[in-house]
């Protein structure tokens, strides 16, 4: 079993607990972690995974994960630089951590990996699953995979700063989807409720999780209809949806 593990929530916890202690403690907590992590899991190999720098998200989207105004723990620089020089871990530049989780996933072999993190939208990605602090294991089927996606399309993510379709939230989003057993209808019915080509699509780009390299979320259904696009070019899209003043382009 090869353990495919979350390193920017392994570090990030571990340097949040060690706040007032010197930075030794906290790596010490960062190696028992991971330590336990791969014993749970009865893990052969392990990959671990750090979001670099250059987040094509926030090229798309400046406002993205921009209410996270919160310092970062004193030891988190030391806790992911021990991940890198001990456990290999791969820094992934232009995109997030969370991407690098699904690759790889979707190219291993089904039942050979198994995503380690305590992270809401991996539930997005099929295969086995184990959340470290729950304790708990359970295998996601590629049909709720997709009804994670759609539904985390409805709802938005206030903790990254997406906003979805206006009131649509946890309850109302499994409402919609009722009844949708294909990706076809799930993206119908999302797309009917939206009622934004536009929006949809770049919401959908932040929120998709890569599959394969560079997999950005781009539904031939909007291609369509004149939405064919590269992430690199959203910028004046997002102007268009959201005044500059709040995007802050203008200062």
């Amino acid at each position: 079993m090869i353990c495919l593990l979350d390193l920017d929530i392994v570090a990030y916890r571990c340097a949040a607990t060690a706040e007032n202690d010197p930075e030794w403690v906290a790596v010490a907590r960062t190696k028992e972690l991971i330590e336990t992590i791969l014993a749970e899991v009865g893990a052969t190999e392990y990959k671990c995974f750090l979001t670099g720098s250059n987040n094509f998200r926030k090229k798309i989207y400046p406002l993205y994960k921009a209410n996270r105004t919160k310092p970062a723990p004193v030891h988190l620089a030391a806790c992911k630089q021990y991940g890198v020089d001990h456990w290999q871990a791969q820094v992934c530049e232009g995109y997030e951590a969370d991407d690098a989780l699904g690759i790889a996933q979707e190219k291993t072999l089904e039942g050979n990996t198994i995503i380690c993190s305590i992270d809401k939208d991996l539930r997005q990605i099929p295969g086995e699953h184990y959340n470290f602090v729950k304790k708990a294991r359970d295998y996601v089927s590629p049909e709720n995979a997709l009804r994670t996606f759609y539904t985390q399309l409805l709802v938005g993510d206030p903790g990254d700063n997406i906003k979805g379709v206006p009131g649509i939230g946890k309850a109302k989003a499994p409402k919609i989807l009722d009844g949708c057993n294909t990706e076809d209808e799930m993206f119908d019915a999302v797309r009917e409720t939206y009622n934004d080509d536009k929006l949809m699509l770049l919401n959908g780009q932040l929120v998709w999780l890569f599959r394969k390299e560079n997999d950005i979320w781009n539904p031939e259904k909007l291609k369509e209809h004149g939405q064919e696009v590269k992430f690199e070019s959203m910028l004046p899209m997002v102007e268009e949806l959201i005044p500059s003043t709040e995007l802050g382009l203008n200062q």
